[in-house]
């Protein structure tokens, strides 16, 4: 087998439905991966009973399906029946939803295997996962630094063999910063691709349930699995993905000579010289090859975060409001008003990155400040749209995925600009609503450095095949577990 499926769970599954690998003896290995690592990581917030989920890997087993035999982390604002769904916070603790998100429902049709719901800053609002109201998560392959967030837990299980597949969310590069600290690999679908019904919300224009793996051709499996048309979130596209993975396993990674790549000078600049020399040094090898690389400027893209900051915090203003006291699990018991259940419910309940984000977001709202600060923030983001479309019709676009190696835990809670900075990266992809896939471009110092491509709306399938080839190329398939 070709080197982009060795090692994969597209391979795996195929060899469980083959009855070449018995998937339930397999299933128990990964479980029994959580076991030995979790007390270190962190990763999962809420876990399957040994038992309970071999008969889930049977279930899957039987109802067969392209992840038949793979076992599949969720991240915890995304619904599952029978599970909590605490989205990080003591707001929700205790909830257990009677309800089961689309894209899940997805997976399980398709034959994989839920495990446990796992690690998140809370309600998603972060870029470490260290602001859980459960705890931090740690970085598998160096325990004293950040997995990246919000999707944090998800990352770290795949790194350290806890699943095989993961479902995250990304609101402004919460699937692609975790993916660059743990060599890991995961796409920010274009808007509308996947069905964000049974998401807990964050900020809805910009948010997608996004998958997460170890290798490229998973993520593309995922992606096949879990995108398309769904009634229940009108905002989502009739556009599906049939036969994607197989055809990039068929196919293989894109030929350097096919490649158009542009790179926007603004955010190369942004990035810490160590992890701009190792996604440079890649690039120096496909232009050997024979892509077509091209530096540009980008101005409007120094103006990207802060338009990202404040139409993110406006939205969340918005969402958390339904927070009152009036129906959740967390909630002050003894208010003897409405307003005084509202006001105690959400000091008691929220973290302070969660609070600090509702008085920003409420400030930009507010009358006064609205037109200065979130109508100019959406017309900015409509430029950076048009710019992004323009520029991603003719290449697609390279960066780092993350300006920084992964920070030691607890190094930027101290100051919110130097937290909000780690986005600088990502966020443009989300205000743009087109597709992102961050995966490994090497090493430095011992820690990963990832690289991004951003591709043109619903051009998932060009921007894998791309991402195989960059894999290819930086030699991560190298350093994933092959099956044994």
């Amino acid at each position: 087998m070709e080197e982009w499926v060795e090692g994969s769970g597209f391979l795996v599954a195929r060899l469980v439905r083959e009855g070449v690998v018995d998937g339930v003896e397999r299933a128990a290995r990964v479980y029994g991966r959580v076991r030995s690592w979790e007390d270190r990581v962190r990763g999962f917030l809420s876990l399957r009973g040994f038992d309970g989920f071999l008969g889930v890997v049977r279930a899957g087993l039987e109802r067969g399906g392209p992840l038949s035999g793979l076992v599949v982390a969720v991240k915890d604002n995304i619904i599952v029946e029978g599970f909590p769904a605490t989205a990080g916070s003591r707001m929700l603790e205790g909830y257990r939803p009677g309800f089961t998100a689309t894209s899940v429902e997805r997976v399980v049709s398709a034959g994989g295997a839920v495990i446990g719901k796992t690690n998140l800053d809370e309600f998603a609002m972060g870029s470490t996962t260290e602001l859980s109201a459960y705890g931090p998560t740690r970085n598998p392959l160096c325990l004293d630094r950040v997995p990246g967030g919000s999707s944090g837990g998800s990352a770290a299980v795949l790194a350290y063999g806890g699943a095989d597949l993961a479902l995250g969310s990304d609101t402004g590069g919460s699937v692609r910063l975790p993916a660059a600290y743990t060599g890991t690999a995961a796409l920010k679908p274009t808007y509308g691709a996947v069905s964000r019904y049974g998401l807990i919300p964050y900020a809805n224009s910009l948010e997608q349930v996004s998958p997460m793996a170890r290798r490229v051709i998973d993520v593309a499996l995922l992606f096949e699995v879990i995108s398309g048309y769904d009634p229940r979130d009108s905002t989502t596209l009739n556009h599906r993905w049939e036969g994607l993975a197989e055809r990039l396993a068929r196919q293989g990674p894109a030929e350097p000579g096919s490649l158009k790549l542009c790179v926007p000078e603004e955010l190369l600049a942004a990035a810490d010289p160590t992890v701009a020399r190792v996604v440079e040094d890649l690039l120096s090898k496909l232009d050997w090859q024979g892509a077509s690389i091209e530096r540009v400027r980008v101005p409007i893209l120094r103006h990207a975060l802060p338009a990202y900051y404040t139409i993110a915090f406006a939205e969340a203003a918005s969402n958390l409001a339904r927070y009152d006291g009036s129906y959740t699990p967390c909630r002050a018991r003894d208010a003897r008003s409405w307003e005084e259940l509202v006001v105690e419910t959400r000091s008691k309940c929220f973290g302070p990155e969660v609070k600090r984000r509702i008085f920003m977001g409420a400030y930009v709202l507010s009358v006064g400040y609205r037109d200065m600060y979130y109508i100019a923030a959406t017309r900015l983001r409509r430029r950076i749209r048009d710019e992004m479309l323009r520029l991603t019709r003719k290449c697609l676009v390279v960066t780092p995925a993350s300006p920084v190696l992964p920070p030691r835990l607890g190094e930027r809670l101290s100051d919110p600009l130097k937290l909000y900075a780690l986005d600088v990266m990502t966020v443009t992809a989300n205000l743009a609503g087109i597709p992102a896939l961050a995966l490994p471009a090497g090493r430095a110092g011992g820690l990963p450095v990832g690289v991004q491509l951003m591709g043109a709306p619903l051009g998932e399938e060009h921007l894998l095949r791309a991402g195989l080839l960059f894999e290819l190329e930086a030699g991560a398939y190298m350093k994933v577990p092959v099956e044994g």
